[in-house]
């Protein structure tokens, strides 16, 4: 198997001969075996273990046994240790997915911290496999089905066209030692009921299971390469990227065969499962909405808006006080005294200071407000300001104020009040500039 995973690994990861390299290790086969192929190459490695005290007294063993391999070989050994059971409680998340999330999330700050160019891990073909199974009985798309990545960016798996059985043969052959994961035998999870249960007797259909399975995979890539590039004139044709999102045009993506799998492609990277739902916003009214865990799709007239569900604090009021010059939360804005008016626009306003009382308020718009727009007499109720400049539902939930003593004195981005506006008379002038985010 050196043989063949050296040809494998300088012909598909080049780059790595001349890199530091970081090697996540559990104790186990897969990973232990990946580690001594890549030190026997003499490529430039350091070890990676997670402990994530699942398994008492035997997640602490492993441990011991990784950094003592990593002492025989004499390379760099890093270490962390998780409550993993507290961190999945706090973030609702299983237990699998919190322990996922903390693994990679920790040998990214490794891989930062020390300089590692790649981080790589055991995964092989049976994994594949595994995950292939998994994806189908949970119900995926086309992408589902593709597979794990040979690279996700820092990110490689070099031993995905190897087999389970390619590599315990290797380590026997090696007279290596490992470390056993006794909650592998549980059929408590879905992967390992598919592993013990399901997936031997797949594989009894045909010596080549295994070896046909890649092959078909490797036609859904092809297949979904295409996908992809198809998509992306679709995106060009119906997608309009605006200031919080995203607005698909209805009526354009409505005209086209296959809608359905066309929202599918577009959507389901924000996190939506609530397909039916989704199909829905089609002919629902406007103001209906459906939200994933990360982003909400909402319909407003003629199009779908995708923006991010806000994370700004529920405080409902910001106060600046006088001579601040800079807030960064909840919004960008900067306050600077000026001699005279420069360049005008809706990211920036001039405002007589004297007319000003501190400290200032900045909140979002509430149904009742009122105020008088730059350039009329009279006031207007800010509902009915919004309805005729024909802002979005999205847009107007975003709406930040900025008020004194309670009376709105610019609609951020949008419209300077009349009251607070530069005169013969003015003094002091006062220069706001709103930088806007987007997703």
């Amino acid at each position: 198997m050196l043989s063949e995973f050296k040809t494998h690994i300088s012909t598909n990861f080049p780059f790595l001969e001349h890199s530091k390299i970081l090697v996540a290790c559990s104790g186990g086969l897969d990973s232990v075996v990946l580690t001594q192929l890549l030190f026997q190459l003499k490529y430039n490695l350091a070890i990676a273990h997670c402990n994530f005290s699942l398994r008492g007294k035997e997640s602490d063993e492993d441990a011991i046994f990784t950094e003592n391999l990593a002492d025989t070989l004499q390379i760099p050994f890093h270490s962390e240790t998780f409550e993993t059971k507290t961190f999945a409680k706090d973030h609702k998340l299983s237990t699998q997915m919190a322990a996922r999330k903390l693994r990679y999330q920790w040998f990214q700050e490794v891989a930062d911290n020390f300089k590692y160019a790649y981080i790589l891990t055991a995964h092989h073909a049976d994994d594949d496999l595994e995950t292939f199974f998994i994806n189908l009985s949970r119900g995926t798309g086309l992408k589902g089905l593709t597979g794990i990545p040979k690279q996700n960016e820092n990110i490689i798996r070099p031993l995905l066209n190897f087999s389970r059985e390619a590599i315990l043969n290797f380590a026997k052959s090696q007279n290596l030692y490992w470390r056993e994961d006794s909650s592998n035998a549980k059929t408590d999870y879905l992967r390992n009921k598919l592993r013990i249960d399901v997936l031997p007797k797949f594989k009894d259909v045909s010596e080549k299971t295994l070896q046909n399975f890649k092959k078909t995979q490797e036609h859904l890539q092809e297949s979904q390469a295409l996908v992809e590039d198809y998509m992306a004139l679709i995106y060009n044709l119906v997608v309009t990227e605006i200031e919080n999102g995203y607005s698909i045009n209805i009526a354009k993506i409505s005209e086209l065969p296959n809608t359905e799998a066309l929202l599918y492609e577009l959507l389901h990277p924000f996190g939506f499962t609530a397909w039916d739902n989704v199909l829905n916003l089609i002919h629902a009214q406007t103001g209906k909405a459906v939200f994933s865990t990360s982003h909400r799709l909402l319909r407003n007239r003629n199009e779908l808006i995708l923006t991010e569900i806000d994370k700004i604090s529920e405080k409902k009021e910001f106060l600046i006080k006088k001579n601040q010059q800079q807030i960064n939360n909840p919004i960008s804005l900067s306050l600077i005294p000026t001699e005279k008016i420069g360049h005008i626009e809706k990211t920036i306003v001039y405002v007589d200071t004297d007319k000003l009382n501190y400290p200032l308020q900045l909140r979002k718009w509430q149904e009742g407000d009122v105020f008088q727009p730059f350039g009329m007499k009279g006031k207007k109720k800010l509902s009915k300001f919004f309805k005729d400049e024909k802002v979005s539902l999205v847009a107007k939930q975003k709406t930040w104020l900025l008020c004194s003593d309670n009376q709105i004195v610019w609609v951020i981005g949008q419209r300077l009040d009349d009251r607070f506006k530069i005169t013969q008379l003015t003094k002091n002038i006062l220069k706001i500039s709103y930088k806007p985010t987007k997703i």
